[in-house]
């Protein structure tokens, strides 16, 4: 698995790191973000990393302006929004598909900039943070009609951040949208012990539906 890892300007001052795992032949690119509390090493994205080549998909993955800076405290949204845009511009190539997306915060920055203007062909939507815990009524879903790029929502069945049901209202307000819901999965995406399943299982479900609905 052959990994470049790069800096990205994303204005004066700042700059933040990316590694792109590039596949063969490639049919198209995933950008991905971590959310909040991870950086550009979180295990599902090193776990993309490691499989998505073999499907032909190259993954790039950054981290945000505070995490780069060791901070725990996310940057406010416009300076979230502008590395978003910056890293796009960076990896977008002639003739090649781009996919855009993330967990959690990670997805949901990106969802903003292509609600904003922002070309892409697709975004994908791990752990969508529809609204914080227990505060339904607080959603962060009036930008999504907006989004012209076909969407794909993944988040399991007991995320606090998210019900399935409330994504399925979210996505029906959109052009090209469609939710997969992971059994018994919670925001990150780990799993009772009584389901009989594992993190890794989860992942696994996810890239594959990920892999079919992107190719």
């Amino acid at each position: 698995m052959a990994e470049k890892h790069t800096r990205i300007i994303v204005q004066d001052g700042i700059a933040v790191s990316a590694t792109r795992t590039e596949a063969r032949a490639a049919r198209g690119t995933f950008v991905y973000a971590p959310g909040a509390g991870s950086n550009i090493d979180d295990p599902f994205g090193r776990y993309l990393a490691a499989h998505l080549v073999e499907h032909g998909i190259t993954l790039v993955r950054f981290q945000f302006p505070y995490m780069e800076a060791g901070r725990r405290s996310p940057d406010r949204p416009p300076l979230l929004e502008a590395t978003w845009r910056a890293v796009i511009e960076a990896m977008r190539e002639p003739a090649v598909n781009l996919c855009v997306g993330g967990r959690s915060m990670g997805g949901r920055i990106a969802s903003q900039v292509l609600a904003q203007g922002t070309k892409a062909d697709a975004l994908a939507l791990f752990a969508y943070p529809l609204h914080p815990p227990g505060k339904p009524e607080q959603r962060r879903d009036a930008h999504l009609a907006s989004i012209r790029a076909r969407t794909l929502f993944c988040s399991g069945t007991r995320d606090a951040f998210a019900a399935i049901g409330e994504l399925r209202e979210a996505a029906a307000t959109m052009k090209r949208a469609r939710v997969h819901a992971l059994e018994g999965a919670d925001h990150g995406f780990s799993v009772l012990k009584s389901s009989g399943r594992t993190r890794e299982d989860i992942w696994a479900e996810a890239l594959e539906v990920f892999v079919r609905w992107l190719t």
